[in-house]
């Protein structure tokens, strides 16, 4: 009858950018991708699906990242948008400012730049007018 809507990060890896690989130029992607290597581009979830993107501890991305679900135990150099859930593991490093909805950040991780809660109402556009009530 009622539907908990989870917002924690889906398990499912589609992708792998290997250790080692260094990637020059923007990816769109869609469901999950796991990096473990560097990329010097914007990574970008395709089409508002749902997405989750994982940083292992020696990732690198120079670059602007849009996605819905994002993990990171590695290093960002860019703004930060993410729709859900983000997650900073302890060796996390992120140069930028933060947009998230929910945040769960573990001892050690490091922001250089402005933390922005946004909730899906004001990002949607949606408003709510209130009305005064009338007595009769």
């Amino acid at each position: 009858m009622f539907l908990k809507k989870s917002n924690k990060p889906q398990n499912r890896i589609d992708s792998l950018i290997g250790a080692g690989t260094v990637i020059e130029g923007n990816i769109s992607f869609t469901g999950g991708l796991r990096v473990d290597g560097e990329i010097k581009g914007n990574v970008i979830a395709a089409g508002g699906q749902p997405s989750t993107l994982v940083l292992s501890e020696k990732a690198r991305i120079d670059g602007e990242i849009h996605v819905s679900h994002l993990v990171v135990n590695g290093s960002i150099n860019g703004p930060v948008h993410c729709a859900e859930f983000l997650e900073l593991q302890a060796n996390s490093r992120v140069k930028g400012d933060v947009n998230y909805n929910t945040l769960e950040m573990h001892l050690g991780a490091v922001i250089d730049g402005r933390l922005v809660h946004s909730s899906g109402v004001a990002e949607s556009g949606k408003t709510v007018e209130l009305k005064i009530a009338s007595r009769y």
